[in-house]
């Protein structure tokens, strides 16, 4: 079985010895191998479509955590930033940890609220990140934590039921939203039961310009955000 996994893994071509550390360095993911592989190996694909931002193609951190919590895998694509993959993880846990069988959301969803004066400021001091996972390479099968509230990091649902986050990090945070919903579609990933955002679902819902916070709603990065049904 491991050597089917590291097949598969030098056929994707995403940063496959990052990836095979990530799959196969210990650990007890909840989310079978296959599924985050088939996964995270959508991010090549994606990273060279326009999404937005700062680079084109996309350079980017992508994790994934199971329902408990535990780091599952951290890829990346191109030169990004080295901060980004702390960030990338904690988007991931982030929107494991408040998405459940009645409600997805985002980590785009919770930044209206919870900035000053609103319903859930504060939440970010919650769940703080492990800074013994700092090193590349650490964290694999540990819950790491950490809490983000702005865009980049999904539910992952099978059955109608969450099996853990997915977290972009590597250009502004509407890209990295962007790029997380897409990969997450491609897998298959994203039969949500319904959210707080644009149309009803935990896709990114961007403020108006001068609109204060208000409700769940995320504010623009660029001129160049791809809008939410582009996603």
């Amino acid at each position: 079985m491991r050597n089917i996994v590291l097949g598969l893994i030098l056929a994707m071509g995403v940063s496959s010895a990052a990836l095979a550390q990530g799959l196969l360095r210990g650990g007890h993911c909840g989310i079978p191998q296959r599924v985050v592989t088939e996964l995270q190996g959508k991010l090549n694909s994606v990273a060279e479509m326009d999404n937005g931002g700062i680079f084109k193609p996309s350079m980017m951190w992508s994790a994934v955590v199971d329902r408990d919590g535990r780091l599952c895998s951290v890829v990346k694509v191109g030169d990004a930033w080295p901060g980004s993959r702390a960030i990338a993880i904690a988007k991931a846990s982030t929107a494991n940890d408040f998405s459940n069988s009645k409600l997805a959301l985002s980590t785009a969803n919770l930044w209206s609220a919870t900035q000053p004066g609103g319903s859930l400021w504060g939440l970010n001091e919650s769940n703080p990140f492990n800074p013994n996972f700092l090193a590349l390479g650490s964290g694999i099968g540990s819950a790491v934590g950490g809490i983000i509230t702005f865009g980049g990091g999904v539910p992952l649902y099978q059955n109608g039921q969450v099996i853990g986050g997915l977290g972009l990090s590597g250009d502004t945070s509407c890209t990295d939203h962007t790029i997380a919903y897409r990969m997450r579609r491609e897998a298959q990933l994203d039969k949500i039961p319904g959210g707080v955002g644009f149309n009803k679902t935990d896709n990114i819902d961007y403020l108006g310009q001068g609109e204060a916070p208000t409700g769940f709603k995320h504010p623009h990065c660029f001129p160049s955000d791809i809008a939410p049904d582009k996603n």
